[in-house]
Parts: C-alpha cells; sequence; structure tokens
C-alpha cells in the first residue's frame, strides 16, 4: 500500500528553530516526529513511502535515505515552490494509482492508520478526512446579538469543534482535479468535490492526536511520547 507524507512546510511556528531543521525532523523522544510515522506506517502495512519535501528537502533526504533502514521504500517529491497542503500531491500523478493515505509530517497519535484506510475502502468516495474533537475556551463573556439587544449571555464559554488529524485518504480521481503548477489547500479540495456533488468522509477518532506545529505543542509532545511510547509505536 502507498502513503504520502507531507513534509514541505516552513514551519513559521516553530521559528527560530524550523529555520536550521525542517518540522518532520524536530525531535521527539529519541528520534524525528517523521520516523515515528514511518514506522507507524510500515506497521500498517503502508511499504511505498512518498515524501513530498520542500523546506531544507535535502536534510530530510540525507537522514531517511531510500528507507531501507525502516524496510520501506521511500520516494522524495521537490516542489519548487509552494504549493499548499494538496497541490504536492499533483507532482505523484503518475506513482500515485491507487488508493492512498496522506499524513502531515508533524502529528504525533496512536491512531492505526490501516484502520482508517479500511474504512475509506469501505465507503467509496474519493476522499476520508480524519477528525477529532477539541474544545476551545473562551475566556470572555460571549453576547449574542438580536440587533442592538442581548439574545444570549454566556460567560466563558467552552466550544467543542470536530477538526482535521492531518490524516487522510484519497483515491486517484483527486489527483485528476487537483490544478497543475498552483498552491491548493484541503479546504479547497473539499469544496471542489462539494460542488461537484460529491460525498467528503470523515473518520472520527477519539484516541491520541497531537499537532506539534507550536512550540508548546513541541514540549507537550516529549512528555505524551515517553508516557505513550508503547502505544504509539505498537511495541
Amino acid at each position: 500500500m502507498k502513503a504520502v507524507i507531507l513534509a514541505g512546510g516552513k514551519g513559521k511556528r516553530l521559528e527560530p528553530y524550523s529555520t536550521v531543521l525542517p518540522k518532520p525532523l524536530m525531535p521527539v523522544g529519541d528520534m524525528p516526529i517523521m520516523e515515528i510515522l514511518i514506522r507507524q506506517l510500515k506497521r500498517a502495512g503502508f511499504d511505498d513511502i512518498y515524501i513530498a519535501c520542500g523546506h531544507l528537502a535535502e536534510l530530510i533526504k540525507s537522514y531517511f535515505n531510500d528507507g531501507k533502514k525502516w524496510g520501506v521504500n521511500i520516494t522524495y517529491s521537490v516542489e519548487d515552490k509552494e504549493l499548499g497542503t494538496v497541490g504536492p500531491l499533483k507532482l505523484l500523478k503518475k506513482e500515485l494509482d491507487e488508493p492512498f493515505i496522506t499524513i502531515n509530517g508533524d502529528i504525533l497519535t496512536d491512531m492505526n492508520f490501516r484502520d482508517i484506510f479500511r474504512y475509506h475502502i469501505i465507503h467509496g468516495g474519493p476522499m476520508t478526512l480524519g477528525v477529532t474533537k477539541r474544545q476551545v475556551y473562551v475566556d470572555f463573556g460571549v453576547i449574542e446579538l438580536d440587533e442592538n439587544t442581548v439574545k444570549n449571555y454566556k460567560e466563558k464559554p467552552v466550544l467543542e469543534y470536530y477538526v482535521s488529524m492531518g490524516v487522510y485518504v484519497f483515491t486517484p480521481y483527486v489527483i485528476r482535479i487537483i490544478p497543475e503548477d498552483k498552491k491548493f489547500d484541503i479546504p479547497d479540495l473539499v469544496d471542489l468535490l462539494m460542488s461537484q456533488n460529491l460525498k467528503v468522509f470523515t473518520y472520527y477518532y477519539e484516541g491520541f492526536w497531537l499537532d506539534i506545529g507550536r512550540k508548546e505543542d513541541a514540549i507537550l509532545a516529549q512528555e505524551e511520547f515517553e508516557k505513550r511510547k508503547k502505544e504509539i509505536l505498537g511495541e
């Protein structure tokens, strides 16, 4: 089975660290975050891995090489300009000729990636989006208005949202409709599919998930990985 890891971002929220080290090489425990993902993909049955690089691509290539150290085959695709979260997949249009999973290169989770892949195959849509729940604490009194009068007042409410995990499964049809040589993001793709009256399925995951894109989350990832290492790596 085939997998794509998106590793082309500049990691601006992690500066100054990400100016010299690409975000997927940020250490979590005793290994880079992307090595954890590769080990998880291998365990889930994904042997052909494509890494979509951009920022500091040579460092990523130097570390992971051909992937044989982890029992996988790694192929690299390097964008020469920013193509967003979906645009880089167009560069792999010849290789991605069957359903494939795509993962952001900066997430930490104990998800078994085989499960969302099977879910996608069963439901048969062009795209499945991994989602989880997150709570947002609003540190103000929130007022709902009806013109110039108060309709509702909530003191420091807690709002709950479904959020994208940065884990997706696509069919080759998606590659065909991605614009050539143009920045194109996940919301753009979802809008395009829905405009074609195609269903975008969601796979809800209740387990552990963390995006290390912010400094505080990168620090938290160290603590959580030590506590959950066996569950995350399946060892």
